[in-house]
Parts: C-alpha cells; sequence; structure tokens
C-alpha cells in the first residue's frame, strides 16, 4: 500500500513538474519570432547568393538581425515576454524585412 502512494505521488510530482516547465516555456517561447528570424537569414543569403547585396548592405542587415537577437534574449531573460516586448520584437522584424526587400531591390548588385 505505501510503495502504491509513493509512485503515485511520485507520479503527481513528476507530472506537475512536467506541467509547470510547459508553462514557464510559454511565457517565454516566441516562435514566430524565431521562425522570421530564420527566413530572413534565408533571404539575406539568398541576396548575397545573387549578387543582390553588396557586401556592405550585408553587414547592415546582419547587424539588424543580431539586435533582434539580442532584443528576444533580453525579453526572454526575466522569464516573461511580455506584449510590449512581443510588440517591439515584431517591429523590428517588419522594418528589417522591410530593409532586406528594399536593399535586394536597389540597383546595387555585386558581381
Amino acid at each position: 500500500m505505501k510503495k502504491k502512494i509513493v509512485t503515485a505521488f511520485a507520479l503527481c510530482f513528476i507530472m506537475g513538474a512536467g506541467l509547470f516547465t510547459t508553462t514557464a516555456n510559454a511565457q517565454t517561447a516566441t516562435p514566430v519570432v524565431k521562425e522570421r528570424q530564420e527566413n530572413q537569414q534565408k533571404r539575406i543569403a539568398n541576396g548575397v547568393k545573387s549578387g543582390e547585396l553588396t557586401p556592405a548592405e550585408t553587414k547592415k542587415l546582419e547587424t539588424r538581425e543580431a539586435k533582434i537577437q539580442h532584443d528576444k534574449r533580453m525579453a526572454k531573460a526575466d522569464g516573461k515576454v511580455t506584449a510590449g516586448e512581443k510588440a517591439k520584437l515584431h517591429r523590428e522584424q517588419n522594418r528589417t524585412s522591410k530593409a532586406i526587400a528594399r536593399q535586394k531591390h536597389d540597383k546595387q548588385v555585386t558581381h
């Protein structure tokens, strides 16, 4: 009987710890930000490969991407990403996305 109670308690503890971990991850998760960052990195890489982005343009865009990554880490640092922090990250990503498009479609090309 004691063994069953201890086992049941251990099972509840483990499941409760898993629930806590899931809740904590949900508060600091930024899957949309991560997905967009990966997409924007691919767009930059394609621009470099095709010659649409010059080295100077690439450096500026990569600096913007690094800033977004830094801001994302700072937002997660306290264990909760607030709506304001998410909005800031989305704003930065929107601006960077537009900058990528602008730079890829200007008349500067590398050969």
